[in-house]
């Protein structure tokens, strides 16, 4: 099987659980005064950008237009 149109399932996968799977995202939060240092650990989940999405699913339209067309 070629590479091309497998690559474009694959981008397609993937532009369609971008928006709907959310990314893990871990901040770090700290304070030094004098020898004592306080830490706050924050931790959200958030969508990629819908932009993201869209050139996700156009790749992987385009590499299945131009990997299944016969030359």
């Amino acid at each position: 099987m070629k590479a091309l149109p497998v690559l474009g399932v694959l981008l397609l996968i993937l532009g369609a659980l971008s928006f709907v799977i959310p990314m893990p995202h871990r901040d770090d939060h700290s304070v030094s005064i004098g020898d004592a240092k306080f830490t706050l650990q924050t931790e959200s989940r958030e969508k990629l950008p819908p932009a993201v999405g869209i050139v996700l699913i156009g790749g992987g339209v385009l590499s299945l237009v131009f990997g299944v067309r016969k030359k």
